[in-house]
């Protein structure tokens, strides 16, 4: 799954984004990240929404039912529904990622999101060296070969990597843990998207293939410690790769505002 699609593909959250309904929840839910519904306050009324979306009662109603499954609002009966302090978004719901990466707020998530792989991935590799069936190892593996396969396809790599990923959670046993990877596969194909705008096109990850390539091995010799470390410089490395394409968009964007404001000024 691709974090920003154009169609209407099913999300990791669970949820089919399809129909006018689909669109209903990802604009209220926008909407809702971006500010301009805020924490405390009502939505408009549903006779209000159905006419502004051009949808059904029945329609506004299920998108409500989604988005307060989220955790973004409350319904109450005779009194309406309600935006929910933010702290109590279930930032673990994939969708919310997407939100609030279309309203330029996704940063601050990725970064708490690769904190937190700092902490989990490592734990999730050590458990796997000790629970790993041998499907589980030739799932990791399979993945690792593929990776190997398109060391110079940046789309290929994309799905072949979070394949290894979310293999490696898999063998770890843990329901939770395999729970969050679904979540980290979204932020993945993310953080691939960037990398590879930044790249324009070229990529070459043989070394990466080999870091990952230490994982297996430490997994597949029942290494806790190892597979641990080594997971820890494969994420740390993904997490340098991108804090440098997110600071070369920083830098495109600046010199095409610069660009701009300079056409503007010769035209005055």
């Amino acid at each position: 799954m691709t974090i920003l699609p154009n169609s209407e593909p099913e999300r990791s959250s669970g949820y089919m984004m399809r129909g006018l309904q689909g669109r209903v929840i990802d604009a209220i839910g926008q909407a809702i990240v971006g500010g301009r519904y805020k924490p405390g306050e009502l939505l408009p009324r549903e006779s209000e929404l159905t006419e502004a979306y051009g949808v059904s009662r029945t329609s506004v109603r299920e998108a409500m039912k989604v988005l307060s499954a989220k955790g973004l609002v409350e319904i109450r009966q005779k009194v309406g529904t309600r935006v929910r302090p933010q702290e109590l978004w279930n930032t673990f719901d994939s969708d919310l990622l997407a939100w609030y990466h279309a309203q330029g707020l996704g940063e601050v998530i990725m970064r708490d999101l690769v904190e937190l792989r700092q902490i989990l991935e490592p734990s999730a590799a050590r458990l796997a060296a000790g629970r790993a069936s041998m499907p589980n190892l030739h799932r990791i593996e399979t993945a690792l070969a593929a990776m190997g396969e398109n060391a110079h396809d940046h789309q290929g790599y994309a799905a072949s990597d979070v394949e290894f990923h979310m293999a490696v959670y898999e063998a770890s046993h843990n329901v939770l843990l395999q729970r969050f990877g679904r979540l980290v596969a979204d932020f993945m194909h993310l953080s691939f998207n960037l990398q590879q705008h930044a790249a324009n096109g070229g990529a070459d990850f043989t070394e990466d293939v080999a870091s990952h390539g230490a994982v297996f091995a430490a997994i597949n010799r029942g290494d806790a410690a190892d597979a641990s470390d080594r997971m820890l410089t494969v994420v740390l490395e993904g997490k340098r790769a991108l804090i440098e394409a997110l600071t070369k968009r920083d830098k495109a964007q600046a010199q095409e505002l610069a660009e701009a404001a300079l056409r503007e000024a010769r035209t005055q």
